[in-house]
């Protein structure tokens, strides 16, 4: 019998995490982005990345329509952007106050991010409540800074 819920969070929130900011552009949906930290390397050779998207997401549906996203690293400093993509907020008001320009797919890249990967979808697999979204990365971007990091609910930096 699998764990409940309750316990499967908890223990969760153990494990320290890097934030980011996936986003994308399609013509039906205009630009669009969500906080999340479900996030990793699956291949170097292609370079390919995984992120995990709530199927409930208006986000997801846009990466769905675009076949395109961009994972954007968040720096130390970035608290609020990630705030500001979480839920209950409007696609425009995530954007608000947030420097962005096209990647080389359209996908929004936060131009202050600690790093961004621009993705094309290649493939989108179904587990639970999410879609796991495989990208093969086009174009990377590196900026210096030190990172945002997430463990036991709260927002943590190095040391």
């Amino acid at each position: 019998m699998p764990v409940s819920v309750d316990d499967f969070k908890k223990a969760l929130q153990l494990w320290a995490s890097g934030v980011t900011v996936v986003t994308t552009q399609s013509g039906k949906f205009g630009v669009q982005g969500m906080t999340v930290t479900a996030f990793s390397s699956v291949s170097v050779d292609p370079p390919q990345i995984l992120v995990c998207i709530n199927d409930s997401a208006d986000t997801g549906v846009g990466i769905e329509e675009s076949q395109c996203f961009a994972v954007n690293v968040l720096t130390s400093d970035q608290q609020d952007v990630s705030n500001q993509f979480a839920g209950g907020r409007s696609q425009k008001e995530r954007f608000e106050n947030a420097a962005w320009e096209p990647g080389t797919t359209g996908a929004p890249i936060l131009t202050d991010s600690l790093m961004s990967l621009d993705c094309k979808v290649v493939e989108k697999v179904r587990a639970g409540t999410h879609w796991i979204m495989i990208g093969e990365v086009q174009d990377t971007i590196c900026r210096s800074g030190d990172p945002l990091l997430y463990y036991c609910g709260n927002y943590r930096q190095l040391v």
